[in-house]
């Protein structure tokens, strides 16, 4: 696990920085966010080499899954629901980032979600 203290990445013709992000390792591919605390977890990032789906088994909580291209742009976002089976992307995609739905995390996600986000 490596953090990032800046990631910039584009959305919607913006760019957006978000700030303490942890590029997963093997073993955190594998993990990701499951069995973490809501307002514990982390803001994480996996570069992927070809597409796959991801799922939210043993995830407890709701979260943002960021499909990100080659120059750090969004090409498709999802709110991501517990112990969902499979989520995935149409489009190509480099990396994904993982944002918890928190109040750690709400200025992050208002600025993703809009105002669909209350907390």
């Amino acid at each position: 696990m490596k953090l990032i203290k800046k990631l910039k990445i584009g959305l919607d013709g913006k760019h957006i920085t978000i700030n303490n992000v942890f590029l997963e390792d093997k073993l955190g591919k594998f993990l990701g966010l499951m069995f973490s605390e809501r307002e514990k977890a982390q803001i994480l990032l996996f570069e992927m080499q070809k597409p796959r789906s991801i799922h939210s088994f043993f995830v407890f909580f709701p979260f943002i899954a960021l499909w990100v291209d080659r120059k750090n742009n969004v090409v498709e976002w999802k709110i991501v629901k517990p112990f969902t089976f499979s989520v995935f992307c149409k489009r190509k995609f480099s990396k994904i980032i993982e944002i918890p739905i928190s109040r750690r995390h709400y200025a992050i996600v208002k600025r993703i979600v809009g105002e669909r986000f209350k907390n």
